[in-house]
């Protein structure tokens, strides 16, 4: 048998907590932050561009695996900033720096 004496009780003038929401400690929903978000985030720029470089070859090795893990995966514009351009310059570099073994292919 439960004990009803030991369950929480919701309180009488709290609002219904939607579902998934999460739980604060007087038994309602989390405190709201006015205005959404705390910060914008900053706009990538590409490197390569703001560096004036037009064509992105195989033979800088600095240049492609700066854009690479260190386990050789190619990492995304997200993450750096790249325009398309230089990505498609980029991930023809590095593949074919993989063919030649100037990179490795784990990943």
């Amino acid at each position: 048998m439960e004990n009803k004496e030991n369950t929480p009780k919701p309180a009488e003038n709290a609002a219904p907590r939607p579902q998934g929401a999460p739980m604060h400690r007087e038994g309602g929903p989390g405190p709201r932050r006015p205005g959404g978000r705390r910060f914008a985030p900053r706009r990538k720029v590409c490197r390569l561009c703001a560096e004036h470089i037009d064509l992105v070859d195989y033979k800088q090795a600095q240049i492609v695996k700066t854009f690479c893990t260190d386990t050789g995966k190619i990492l995304s514009r997200r993450i750096t900033g790249a325009c398309a351009k230089h990505q498609r310059q980029i991930m023809r570099a590095v593949k074919i720096n993989r063919n030649l073994s100037l990179m490795s292919y784990n990943g």
